[in-house]
């Protein structure tokens, strides 16, 4: 291969070889302090407009590989870089003006909305970091923010309370789009919702991702959701990577038998 690396672009997303060690507490005052190995050498890419699925059970290291890549908690080894720049490397000021590049949406539609804040501040609260516009326009985002995720307008005006899980999501969602991100870190969006919500949420999703050209770190225990909504898909085993692919090879031909147990557990999959 004779062509340099000038002509490959950065991926999007690229975590190398990220760790994460926990301390544990002391079981005696003369004991050593134990620590637990939350993720050990997880590496993978993500291309812009693509999504990539990270699954395992509960306690696999999902969360924590979401917060660190999302720069919420500091890896004990390994990089995160974002277009190519380290998160973890970046000042508290210039990880702030890097953060409309990357939101997040938590699992718990009810537990991440303020319950005392209007939608309307809610909504904007990432646009702060950006001190950018008056004060109609910062209005008139939050107000398109809505309606593309089929809210109304009025709606800005209301509290947390007043809607559904469903559409307390679809809040979340507007949150995270209204800086205009690359990449969204979703974090079991759908799992606290009734199925029939689910594919609403889902299909919200997938819609953006055409409209703007999303990227998304989709975690989930749920192999279905996943398999619906991503290109790639990672598979963690106690805070390490056991197989990685893409989602048709992943899901036709797992490979590890940790894979093939957690298929195994899907109803209606053979």
């Amino acid at each position: 291969m004779s062509a340099g690396p000038m002509l490959a672009p950065a991926p999007l997303l690229e975590v190398r070889h990220l760790g994460k060690r926990f301390a544990l507490p002391k079981s005696s005052l003369f004991s050593a302090a134990g620590s637990l190995q939350a993720l050990s050498d997880v590496s993978f890419r993500l291309e812009a407009g693509r999504s990539l699925g990270i699954v395992g059970e509960s306690g696999s290291g999902k969360s924590t590989l979401a917060k660190l890549v999302m720069a919420l908690d500091k890896p004990s080894e390994g990089q995160v870089l974002l277009d190519g720049v380290d998160v973890h490397q970046l000042g508290p000021a210039d990880l702030r003006r890097l953060r409309p590049r990357f939101q997040m949406v938590f699992q718990d539609p009810y537990g991440s909305l303020d319950p005392r804040q209007k939608v309307r501040q809610i909504v904007t609260e990432p646009l702060a970091v950006l001190s950018s516009g008056s004060a109609a326009e910062v209005d008139e985002r939050a107000a398109q923010a809505l309606c593309e995720v089929g809210l109304r307008t009025s709606d800005l005006d209301k509290y947390p309370h007043e809607f559904s899980g469903g559409q307390r999501q679809r809040i979340a969602m507007a949150r995270a789009l209204i800086t205009r991100p690359s990449l969204i870190v979703a974090d079991e969006p759908v799992s606290a919702l009734d199925v029939s919500v689910q594919a609403q949420v889902l299909n919200l999703m997938m819609d953006l991702q055409d409209r703007y050209g999303l990227s998304y770190l989709f975690v989930s225990h749920d192999l279905a959701v996943v398999k619906l909504m991503c290109d790639d898909v990672l598979v963690l085993q106690s805070g390490c990577v056991v197989e990685q692919g893409s989602a048709q090879q992943v899901f036709s031909q797992a490979q590890h038998p940790y894979t093939q147990a957690l298929m195994a557990a899907v109803p209606g999959h053979h």
